[in-house]
C-alpha cells in the first residue's frame, strides 16, 4: 500500500511538473464519453507505445499544441521518436545532417528542403524544438517520384481491413469534397491508390520507428477508422497505435475515428472551393 502510495505521488507530482497548455479547449476520452485534464491526457499517452495525433493542417492552435505534447511526454518517458507527414525520404538526409550541427541554421527551411506545400510559420516551431533533441525526426510520407509512380500504377495495397468497400468508399468521398467535386471521376481510382499509400507508408514507418514514436499528420491520415491505424493492424494486428485528433468546436469526432479528441475554439472557415472554382474558371 505504500509503494502505491509512493507511485501515486510521483506521477501525480510529475504531472504538475507540466506547463499549462497554450490553447484552451476541452479533452475528451471518446470511448467512454468522460472529459479529461491536459495532464490526464498526457499521462495516458506516455504510456502508449505509438501515437498517431491528427491535425486540421491550417490550425495554428493544433501545431501550438503538437509542440507543447513534445515537451510534455518528453517529461513523462524519454521520447523515442518524431515522424512527420510533411517529410520525404528525399529530405530524411538533410534532416539528419542538421541534427548533427552545432545550432540550427539561419534558413532551416532551406538546409531541410522544407516544401512550400507545408506553411513553414505554422510547422517551423514544432520542427525547430524537435531537432536538437535527442530522438530522431524521420519522414513518414512518400517522395514526389513515387507518388507519380503510384498514380500511373495504382498498386493495391494488401489488407483486409484497408481493402474493404467501406473504407475506399469513404476516402473516394473525402477526396470528391476536399477537391470540391472538380476533380474528373477518371482521376478518381489515382487518387484514392495515393492517398491509401501514403497512409501505408506512414503505417510502415511507425512499425519501424523507435518506441515511444509520435506520429503528427492530417486529420484523415490519423483515423481509426480508414488511415494510417487501420494499415498498422493490416500489418500487425496487435500493434494498434493510440490516436488523438485534434479538432474545431462543431467537428463532428466519433470513438471510431480516435480514442481522445482535443477540440480547440473554432477558426473562421475559409471557402477553398471558391479559390479552386475561380482557378479552374468554375
Amino acid at each position: 500500500m505504500r509503494l502505491f502510495l509512493i507511485l501515486a505521488l510521483s506521477v501525480l507530482t510529475a504531472c504538475q511538473s507540466i506547463a499549462p497548455p497554450p490553447v484552451n479547449g476541452r479533452i475528451l476520452d471518446l470511448q467512454s464519453g468522460q472529459a479529461l485534464s491536459s495532464h490526464a491526457l498526457v499521462a495516458r499517452l506516455a504510456q502508449a507505445p505509438r501515437v498517431v495525433v491528427g491535425e486540421q493542417h491550417d490550425n495554428r492552435d493544433h501545431h501550438m499544441l503538437q509542440r507543447w505534447l513534445l515537451q510534455a511526454l518528453a517529461e513523462q518517458r524519454a521520447q523515442g521518436s518524431l515522424l512527420l507527414e510533411m517529410l520525404t525520404p528525399q529530405q530524411q538526409p538533410k534532416v539528419d545532417a542538421v541534427r548533427q550541427l552545432p545550432a540550427l541554421p539561419k534558413d532551416l527551411p532551406g538546409a531541410l528542403d522544407w516544401s512550400p506545400g507545408w506553411d513553414w510559420n505554422l510547422y517551423g516551431p514544432v520542427v525547430e524544438f524537435a531537432l536538437p533533441q535527442p530522438y530522431p525526426v524521420l519522414a513518414a510520407n512518400l517522395d514526389r517520384t513515387e507518388i507519380q509512380r503510384i498514380y500511373h500504377q495504382m498498386p493495391s495495397v494488401e489488407g483486409e481491413r484497408s481493402n474493404s468497400s467501406q473504407v475506399k468508399e469513404k476516402l473516394l468521398g473525402q477526396i470528391r469534397e476536399s477537391h470540391c467535386g472538380l476533380l474528373p471521376e477518371s482521376q478518381m481510382p489515382a487518387m484514392l491508390a495515393v492517398q491509401q499509400q501514403r497512409d501505408r507508408r506512414m503505417a510502415e514507418q511507425l512499425l519501424k520507428a523507435p518506441t515511444p514514436a509520435l506520429l503528427f499528420a492530417g486529420a484523415w491520415h490519423g483515423r481509426k477508422d480508414v488511415g494510417v491505424p487501420l494499415h498498422v493492424r493490416d500489418l500487425a494486428s496487435n500493434e494498434a497505435p493510440v490516436v488523438l485528433m485534434l479538432a474545431e468546436e462543431g467537428s463532428d469526432v466519433t470513438s471510431a475515428m480516435a480514442d481522445y479528441v482535443w477540440y480547440t475554439p473554432a477558426t473562421p472557415p475559409q471557402d477553398y472551393c471558391a479559390q479552386m472554382r475561380g482557378q479552374h474558371g468554375k
